[in-house]
C-alpha cells in the first residue's frame, strides 16, 4: 500500500537514512570493536549497550528504505490549486467557538508534528477535512467532544 508523503518528508527520510548508514553505523561498529577488546563479553556493559544501539539502528534503516520504497511522493505545488483540501495542502482554520486562527499542512505520518503545524494525513482533523472547501464548516469528533472549524484558506504551497 503506497505511503504517502510530502517532497520535504521524503527527503527527510533519505537524510536520515544517509546519516545511519554512513555515519551512524560505523560509529557502533567502532563502539562495538573497542567493548570486545576488554574481555569478557558477559559481563562487558559496553559490549550489549553497543549492540542494543545497532539493532535499533538496522531496525530503523530497514524501516526508512520500506517506507521510501512504498513512497508515494506528492508535490502539492504541482497541484492545481481548487480550495479543496487534499494531502500536503496548507489549511488555515477559524475555530468556531473561540474565533481563534490555526494552520496545519496536510503531511505524511512520519512527518507530522503538531507543534510545527504538520498534521498526519490519518488524524481525526486531517480526515475530516480531505475533500472539503474553503469556506466549508467541519466538525472533528475528538476524545473531549466534537470541535467546529470553518476553513478559510486553502494553499498549495
Amino acid at each position: 500500500m503506497p505511503i504517502p508523503m510530502t517532497v520535504k518528508g521524503a527527503e527527510a527520510l533519505r537524510e536520515e537514512l544517509q546519516h545511519r548508514k554512513f555515519e551512524l553505523r560505523p560509529q557502533i561498529t567502532q563502539a562495538i570493536a573497542e567493548a570486545r577488546e576488554h574481555g569478557d563479553l558477559k559481563e562487558n556493559a559496553e559490549y550489549h549497550a553497543a549492540r542494543e544501539q545497532q539493532s535499533f539502528n538496522e531496525g530503523r534503516v530497514q524501516d526508512i528504505e520500506s517506507k521510501l520504497a512504498d513512497a508515494q511522493i506528492i508535490d502539492v505545488t504541482r497541484i492545481t490549486p481548487t480550495g479543496k483540501v487534499v494531502f500536503g495542502v496548507t489549511v488555515t482554520l477559524i475555530d468556531a467557538e473561540s474565533g481563534s486562527e490555526v494552520r496545519y499542512q496536510i503531511v505524511g505520518e512520519d512527518e507530522s508534528d503538531l507543534k510545527a503545524g504538520k498534521l498526519s494525513v490519518m488524524s481525526p482533523i486531517a480526515r475530516a477535512l480531505i475533500g472539503k472547501s474553503e469556506g466549508d464548516v467541519v466538525v472533528v469528533k475528538t476524545p473531549k467532544g466534537e470541535l467546529e472549524y470553518e476553513i478559510e484558506r486553502v494553499e498549495h504551497i
